[in-house]
């Protein structure tokens, strides 16, 4: 397949207006599905271990509805993998993780397009037990850039049809991603991620020092995507964040909540929203914010892909 036609269509699809879907979860429903979370690297191992089980968790997502699979990319750049043991793996885990996605895409043979995102993240080593990053473990930007150009020129080659930047919420290494990924000529979507803190401050995943109006502004206003939304953020969080980043973005917006607490190198599935409830809040932010691409994080799997699905049946 034309790696470059499915991406123009789903692109047409967009500036028409019509309702696009991502994927849900790829780490966690690996997880749930009996797949070995690795202590340091989390789902990225995964890809080796457990490669019939990703190849079937996209082949459901694409029998869901999704128009947008995500490689199993989050956590594969080379620190995460160095932290595993497995850095000298870098090219091939990801060249792999790319080819199943590829795979579950020809096994479905269907004539609407669906393509390939490929996951790019700053994540850095995570406490044991914790969802905090390891201080000790974060680079500096010149340092995140040559590992972001490492990973997104790996992706680009295997075959992305677009590169995903996800969880974007520390400036001083979103903006050497977003550089990174522009360089490969590929379309660049960005996910940003937001803690709701116990006395309702909206502040950024990683830095919540700062808010996160502050740093929506500084990583959408530096340029170099066409999409931006919010990710791997609580529901609850979901609109607010929404409207913050609209505030900056005119242009096509993704959100894809997560569900349930991630405990390093387990996700928790406690309290995970219902499918119909989920489905009922995104034709809200739909209808409030012209979301254009909708979708599932951690926690959240097929079945809430296609109660999302259903938006697309009914002309939402």
């Amino acid at each position: 397949m034309d790696t470059l036609k499915p991406m123009l269509q789903i692109e047409a699809a967009l500036a028409a207006g019509r309702l696009l879907l991502l994927d849900g979860a790829t780490g966690t429903e690996l997880q749930r599905r009996g797949a070995a979370m690795h202590p340091a690297a989390w789902c990225a191992t995964a890809t080796l271990t457990d490669p019939d089980l990703l190849l079937a968790v996209h082949c459901d997502y694409i029998g869901a509805g999704a128009d947008i699979i995500t490689t199993n990319t989050f956590s594969t750049n080379r620190r995460m993998l160095a932290a595993a043991g497995l850095g000298a793996q870098l090219a091939a885990i990801n060249r792999r993780a790319v080819a199943l996605a590829r795979a579950a895409r020809a096994q479905a043979g269907l004539a609407r397009p669906v393509v390939i995102a490929g996951s790019l993240s700053h994540q850095v080593p995570v406490v044991a037990g914790s969802d905090y990053r390891d201080p000790a473990a974060i680079p500096d930007r010149r340092t995140a850039l040559a590992e972001c150009t490492d990973l997104a020129a790996i992706l680009a080659e295997a075959g992305a049809d677009l590169l995903l930047l996800e969880m974007m919420s520390d400036p001083d290494l979103a903006l050497p991603a977003l550089a990174a990924a522009g360089a490969t000529g590929l379309p660049v979507w960005v996910g940003l991620s937001a803690r709701l803190e116990a006395d309702g401050r909206l502040v950024a995943y990683h830095r919540r020092e700062l808010p996160f109006a502050e740093v929506a502004a500084e990583i959408i206003g530096a340029g170099g995507a066409s999409a931006y939304g919010i990710m791997h953020t609580p529901v609850a969080a979901i609109a607010p964040s929404l409207a913050i980043i609209r505030r900056h973005w005119s242009g096509p917006l993704m959100a894809y909540p997560d569900s349930g607490v991630f405990r390093m190198p387990q996700w928790l599935f406690d309290d995970i929203i219902a499918p119909n409830i989920l489905a009922r809040l995104a034709r809200q932010w739909r209808n409030d914010f012209a979301i254009g691409i909708l979708g599932g994080c951690c926690g959240l799997g097929p079945e809430h892909i296609r109660a999302l699905a259903r938006l697309k049946d009914n002309g939402d």
